[in-house]
């Protein structure tokens, strides 16, 4: 047998994958194992002498690939929250392959000859409802992966997907390094003027993690944002704010935008190969929104809203600013700046007064707390597991009232020069009724980058980051809860803009006041957040949505203009964003949230291109999905949430998303909600 731990059984608690035996190198032998195994698995199945049935082709098939999918959970979940350059150099040998690979997969004729042949018969089969979802699901899968095309087309196509597949780790590697790459030393108190205990120390440890003393400020938006909110050297808030927008562009060892020129010009083609006009119409043919016009509808109706909303928004910081004797016109470096002199004033609002009510450890106790209320389920910290990095944490969930155990939660909380910004759900296992090793049940990871508390410390939390722990914990609830036998379908693998409902709809639970007045407690004086405070927070939930509407719904509109070009060619990235910003009317001083050069939504991979529309189109269903909660004057009400456990968190895939949103609420979501919530009506 291989030395290799990944190649021998995977004995630690929960299955768990082999941290701490585990090289970068042992990756490379054992993905090539687990495709070569997965191929024979995939001719086993084709050549299968007796007829074609369900049992014989979907569920062998579903359940085929065992250690590749475990060891490829391991090594993607690595390359994002642990990172090296050993790592990133396998990585980059490796996404080819997987592309290759996945396209000898999809592109099988024998393989795909028996998935045809009883998906044209499918309803007279006698199939239960999720088996009649998976061959359908598992059908169209393989004709968009190009399983009908012949000669050309069919070995173009899978040389594109190759491609891309370089394209999207080039991307990504490119801006983590570019993140690396720069940090800004506060070297004076002049420097480090305006900044609160919080920020300093979180600068500190920054400067820690890279070896050095004194102070610094990364680009991690965990320290951007609040130096931005804080700093009273405005010289240096435009320094910082150019640096973190200029990602992906302003070092030329880094520059992204021909890797995202090319990724647009692919796509395009790819599209084109399956008969699709654009690459919007081909990702929208398989979502909700089912056409790009669809899309365009809903964000510009909100465009103009929030561009109204957002001009209301900058006179009131210019008159605060002019009060001030400050300089004038209001730049981008100063919208945070002025926004939190305005909150201040208007809500008494300050974060140095706020953040001590949210303690990191209090704030998952709260989540914890909020699932046991609504779905029943208690989380137990295990301790002595070999896990990837000391930060990270382990949850048991179990039934609350049979102990019976649901899955295994990570919590990586902590941001570090190792691990990709932003903050994501991802998953080492997938829940499942049909695995051949017999761990039904799922391992689930939560990534944020809260800026660590120095040793002893409590990490505090912006009410922002508390928003985020939620919205991650709803991802990691939907994948956690899943209750179906096929893993094709299980968890958060759902139509892309139907798997934010149930990140987006926990983000309520955070504000509720019952949330709060048990969880949020000073970490000095431990005593519970006042209720006057709590008001003043609930009633902040609109103010600056002008901003955050507009700085997102550009993104969001700029994408899809983007995907529904038909021939880009080598298209100007740079030169298309300015002009697109220019044709819609993007403010200044607002800008997009995400530039194209730094858009890992759209260029890391293709789960968001032609899609970071997905979040307000959720943002509707999840509007919507609240009221039916807050409707029975019970935000915890125990029939609402089972309704929705068992429709929308445990359903997976099972059924479609439109079905079963339609079954929880009994009729379709109404966006004006949706429009209510952000104060936009």
């Amino acid at each position: 047998m291989s030395n290799n731990p990944l190649l021998k059984p995977w004995n630690n608690p929960h299955g768990l994958p082999p941290f701490s035996e585990t090289q970068p190198e042992h990756f490379r032998e054992a993905m090539e194992t687990g495709m070569q195994e997965h191929l024979k698995e995939i001719d086993l199945i084709a050549t299968n002498p007796a007829p074609a049935d369900f049992e014989n082709t979907f569920a062998v098939f579903d359940r085929s690939g065992d250690l590749l999918n475990r060891v490829a959970h391991m090594f993607f979940n690595l390359c994002s929250s642990e990172t090296s350059s050993e790592l990133q150099e396998v990585e980059r040998a490796l996404a080819p392959k997987l592309a290759a690979h996945e396209s000898s997969i999809y592109m099988h004729e024998g393989l795909f000859a028996r998935v045809r042949q009883i998906h044209e018969k499918r309803t007279a089969l006698g199939l239960s409802d999720e088996q009649l979802r998976l061959v359908e699901r598992v059908h169209l899968r393989f004709v968009r992966s190009g399983a009908e095309l012949t000669g050309e087309d069919r070995a173009r196509f899978a040389a594109i997907n190759e491609e891309l597949a370089s394209l999207y780790t080039s991307f990504s590697q490119a801006v983590l390094a570019d993140e690396a790459a720069w940090s800004l030393r506060l070297e004076t108190d002049d420097d480090r003027a305006g900044l609160p205990d919080f920020v300093l120390e979180a600068a500190g440890e920054v400067a820690r993690e890279r070896d050095s003393e004194g102070y610094m400020i990364s680009l991690s938006p965990s320290i951007v944002d609040p130096f931005l909110t804080y700093s009273t050297r405005r010289d240096l808030r435009e320094e910082v704010w150019r640096a973190f927008k200029a990602r992906g562009e302003a070092n030329p060892d880094h520059d992204t935008r021909p890797v995202a020129s090319r990724i647009v010009k692919l796509r395009a083609e790819l599209a084109s190969l399956l008969g699709a006009p654009d690459y919007a119409t081909f990702e929208l043919e398989d979502r909700m929104a089912k056409t790009p016009q669809a899309v365009m509808q809903l964000l510009e109706e909100v465009w103009e809203r929030a561009r109204k909303r957002v001009a209301e928004e900058q006179s009131v910081l210019e008159d605060e600013a002019s009060r001030e004797n400050a300089a004038l016109p209001l730049q981008p470096w100063d919208w945070e700046f002025w926004t939190d002199r305005v909150r201040t004033r208007k809500y008494q609002l300050d974060d140095a007064v706020l953040k001590p009510y949210f303690q990191l450890d209090r704030m998952l106790e709260a989540m914890f707390d909020c699932a046991h209320r609504l779905y029943g389920i208690r989380f137990e910290e295990v301790s002595g597991l070999d896990l990837y990095h000391p930060d990270v944490r382990a949850f048991e969930v179990r039934d609350a009232d049979s102990g019976a155990l649901t899955g295994l939660f990570l919590s990586d909380n902590f941001a570090r020069a190792s691990k990709r910004g932003g903050a994501w759900m991802s998953i080492y296992r997938s829940q499942s009724g049909n695995r051949p090793d017999g761990y039904g049940y799922p391992i689930v990871v939560n990534n944020n980058n809260f800026a660590k508390a120095p040793k002893g410390r409590p990490t505090l939390l912006s009410f922002d980051n508390v928003r985020t722990l939620f919205h991650e914990f709803g991802h990691a609830l939907h994948g956690l809860l899943s209750n179906v036998t096929y893993e094709t379908l299980s968890g958060t693998s759902v139509l892309r803009d139907f798997v934010e409902l149930p990140s987006q709809i926990h983000e309520n639970w955070a504000l509720e006041p019952e949330t709060l007045q048990k969880h949020a407690l000073h970490a000095t004086t431990g005593e519970p957040i006042p209720d006057e405070l709590i008001e003043r927070i609930r009633a902040n939930s609109t103010f600056n949505q002008g901003y955050m509407t507009t700085s997102y719904t550009s993104c969001a509109l700029i994408d899809m203009k983007l995907h529904s070009i038909a021939n880009p060619g080598d298209i100007d990235i740079a030169a298309f964003e300015a002009e697109a910003c220019r044709e819609l009317g993007v403010p200044e001083v607002v800008g997009m949230r995400h530039r194209l050069p730094h858009f890992l939504h759209l260029f890391a991979g293709d789960g968001y291109s032609a899609g970071y529309y997905v979040y307000m189109w959720a943002e509707v269903l999840e509007a919507d999905a609240f009221e039916a909660f807050t409707e029975t004057g019970d935000a915890f009400n125990g029939e609402v949430a089972q309704r929705f456990r068992k429709h929308v968190l445990s359903a997976g895939d099972s059924r479609d998303p439109q079905e079963a949103y339609r079954a929880f609420r009994g009729h379709d979501p109404k966006p004006e909600a949706m429009m209510r919530k952000r104060g936009l009506l």
